[in-house]
C-alpha cells in the first residue's frame, strides 16, 4: 500500500506551530505534495527533518508567496523543476518527480499550485494561461506508460456540488465557466480520474477550503478545489480517499484540508 497525501499548508512555518507535524506523525504519508510552502529551501529541509524524507521544492521568485514541494519515503528517480512557461508569477507553481515503486516501476506525481486569479483583471489572464501550460504538459503524462498524480491546490471547484455557495460564485473565479472547462478536458479528453469526487459521493461536498473568515469553517461553508488526479490504471488500485477536515476550527494548521489517497501498487 502506498499513501499520497497533498495539502496547502499557507505557510510551512505557520502549519507546523499550528500542529502540522503532529498530523504527519499520525497519516505517516509515504509520499507527502506541498502547496504555499512560502520558504527557502533550507527552512522547508529543517522542518522535515525529523523524517527521512527527499526533497524536491520549486521556491517562488516572490519571496513570501506559492512555493510547491514533493517530500517521499519512496527514492527519486529523477525531479522536473517549473513547467515551463517563463513567467514570474508561474513560478513555485509546478514540481514533479519520478519515484521507484517498492515492487518495481515507476510512479510519477506532481505538486501544483495553480493562481488564485481575479475575474476581469489581468491576474486571470495568467491563470488562463497557466492552466493552457499545464493541460498540454497533463495530456503528455497521460500519455507515457506508467503511472501518475497530478495533486495539490488547483484553486477551481469543478460542480456545483464542489462549492457550498455556487449561486452566489457564478462570477467569481475559481467557478467560472472557462475555469471548469479545463477541468472537462482532463477528465472527459485525456482520462484523468478525480479521485476526490469518485470517492466522495455525489456531494455537495466534502470541501477542502474554508475561509478563515466568519464562520465559514462553522457552517460548511467551503469549495472544494484540492485533488488528486490519477491515471486510469492507477485509479483502479485506489483503496481509499479521505478529506483529513480538523474537529474544530482551532485545530486547523491551515485553511485547506490534507487530501490523503491510499493506493494499492
Amino acid at each position: 500500500m502506498l499513501t499520497v497525501a497533498t495539502a496547502n499548508v499557507n505557510g510551512i512555518r505557520a502549519a507546523f506551530k499550528r500542529g502540522m507535524g503532529e498530523w504527519i506523525e499520525q497519516r505517516r504519508p509515504d509520499v507527502l505534495l506541498l502547496q504555499e510552502v512560502r520558504a527557502s529551501d533550507e527552512i522547508l529541509g529543517d522542518h522535515l527533518s525529523a523524517q527521512e524524507w527527499r526533497l524536491a521544492h520549486e521556491a517562488s521568485e516572490t519571496k513570501g508567496r506559492a512555493g510547491v514541494a514533493i517530500a517521499s519515503r519512496l527514492p527519486m528517480r529523477a525531479v522536473r523543476i517549473g513547467i515551463g512557461t517563463g513567467v514570474p508569477s508561474d513560478s513555485g507553481r509546478w514540481v514533479e518527480a519520478d519515484l521507484e515503486l517498492p515492487g518495481g516501476g515507476l510512479l510519477t506525481v506532481v505538486s501544483a499550485y495553480v493562481h488564485s486569479g481575479q475575474a476581469g483583471t489581468p491576474k486571470m489572464d495568467e491563470k488562463y494561461a497557466f492552466l493552457d501550460v499545464m493541460t498540454k504538459r497533463m495530456a503528455e503524462l497521460a500519455g507515457e506508460d506508467q503511472h501518475a498524480v497530478v495533486a495539490g491546490d488547483l484553486n477551481i471547484a469543478h460542480r456545483e456540488a464542489d462549492i457550498k455557495n455556487w449561486k452566489g460564485n457564478l462570477k467569481s473565479a475559481g467557478f467560472l465557466p472557462q475555469e471548469r472547462a479545463y477541468l472537462d478536458t482532463w477528465f472527459d479528453e485525456q482520462g484523468w480520474r478525480d479521485l476526490g469526487r469518485e470517492h466522495g459521493g455525489e456531494g455537495p461536498g466534502p470541501y477542502t477550503w474554508w475561509s478563515w473568515r466568519g464562520q465559514a469553517f462553522d457552517n460548511d461553508s467551503g469549495w472544494r478545489i484540492d485533488y488528486q488526479l490519477a491515471t486510469p490504471g492507477l485509479a483502479d488500485t485506489v483503496r481509499s480517499v479521505a478529506i483529513d477536515r480538523a474537529a474544530t476550527y482551532d485545530a486547523r494548521f491551515s485553511d485547506h484540508a490534507p487530501v490523503v489517497v491510499t493506493y494499492d501498487v
